[in-house]
C-alpha cells in the first residue's frame, strides 16, 4: 500500500513539474513569436507615396524604389544607432 502511494505521489510530482516546464516554454515561445497582430508590425511599405516606415524606431524614408533595389544602408544605420542608444541607456 505504501509503495503504491509513493508511486502515485511520484507520478503526480512528475506531472506537475512537466506542466510547469511546458508552461514556461509556451510563455517564452509566445513572447518570441507574438500574436501577429497589426500593432506588432515592424515595417510598412507605402507604394503610392514611395514611403518606407520602420515602426521600431519611427524612421520614415521616401525612397521606396531604392529600398526595394536593396539600398537599405540608411535604414540599417538608423537601426544600429537606435540599438547603440538603447544599450547605453541600459548601461550595457
Amino acid at each position: 500500500n505504501k509503495e503504491k502511494a509513493l508511486q502515485v505521489l511520484r507520478a503526480r510530482i512528475y506531472d506537475m513539474m512537466r506542466q510547469e516546464e511546458e508552461a514556461k516554454y509556451a510563455g517564452e515561445r509566445k513572447s518570441k513569436v507574438g500574436t501577429g497582430d497589426r500593432s506588432e508590425r515592424i515595417r510598412t511599405y507605402n507604394f503610392p507615396q514611395s514611403r518606407v516606415t520602420d515602426h521600431r524606431i519611427g524612421l520614415t524614408v521616401h525612397k521606396l524604389d531604392q529600398v526595394m533595389n536593396g539600398e537599405i544602408e540608411e535604414i540599417i544605420s538608423a537601426l544600429t544607432l537606435a540599438e547603440q542608444a538603447e544599450m547605453m541607456d541600459k548601461g550595457v
